[in-house]
């Protein structure tokens, strides 16, 4: 699995907490004992009355990519489960390029 990734494009995460919930299911793990966390970065005023409040979906070292699922031709459960449709797997070589794209996304690798 280390030649596969996902690439979070946290601008549009509405923190539903949707990619947590789906990889304690699929893992059977212990509550908050995820895979995946959302943290929020703000909020924070930038500007004249301009606020900034973002939630960043970020894998914990637990996560494996749903290797079982992906070996199935399934996507991992939180890009599959992901209401904002924010996450996205793939080869990281591919998803390298999307990544230069835009900002306000994270390229997330496994170890």
């Amino acid at each position: 699995m280390s030649q596969y990734g996902l690439l979070i494009d946290y601008e549009y995460c509405t923190n539903c907490h949707s990619c947590e919930v789906a990889c304690e299911e699929a893992h059977d793990f212990p509550p908050k004992a995820r895979g995946i966390r959302v943290f929020e970065d703000g909020p924070f005023e930038y500007g004249d009355s301009q606020w900034n409040w973002n939630y960043i979906p970020t894998p914990s070292n637990r996560c494996d990519l749903c290797a079982q699922r992906v070996t199935n031709h399934q996507q991992p459960a939180c890009v599959h489960h992901c209401l904002a449709q924010v996450m996205k797997f793939g080869r990281i070589d591919d998803l390298v390029e999307d990544f230069k794209a835009k900002p306000r996304q994270v390229l997330w690798m496994p170890n």
